[in-house]
């Protein structure tokens, strides 16, 4: 069953993990902090950079969720491709009707959550669904 990101327990549990997964993502990705901040859901300067200093802060169930799907991308994308071609995929211009030849980081920025939930399932059907 899904973790129920509502409750304050779970965000607690949860988020010292999230926050270290998502910046191993961001790292890994090549993203400036700028981009970083908008796929939190446009965080300030001041909330990120604690963020990246300490893991310590409790997240919110929407920062929780994108972090959520983005790791599900992230692990799609592992699965499909070769590492260097997954890590690349976010930034490169694809031709997918959904993208309009924008690479796909510009579009989950600019749709916020049902973008990020959109991309995963395209992924995930690539994949066969495992």
């Amino acid at each position: 069953t899904a973790a129920d990101l509502s409750s304050k327990s779970v965000q607690g549990r949860l988020s010292a993990s999230a926050i270290q997964g998502f910046f191993k993502i961001a790292e890994a990705w090549g993203l400036r902090d700028e981009s970083a901040r908008q796929l939190l859901g446009g965080v300030s300067n001041g909330v990120f950079y604690q963020l990246k200093r300490e893991h310590k802060k409790t997240l919110d169930q929407d920062k929780l969720t994108r972090i959520s799907l983005l790791l599900g991308i992230f692990k799609a994308l592992n699965l499909l491709y070769s590492r260097k071609l997954a890590d690349a995929w976010i930034n490169l211009p694809n031709s997918n009707p959904m993208f309009k030849g924008e690479p796909p980081l510009v579009y989950v920025i600019r749709g916020g959550v049902p973008a990020l939930m959109r991309v995963r399932q395209l992924l995930d059907a690539r994949r066969g669904g495992r």
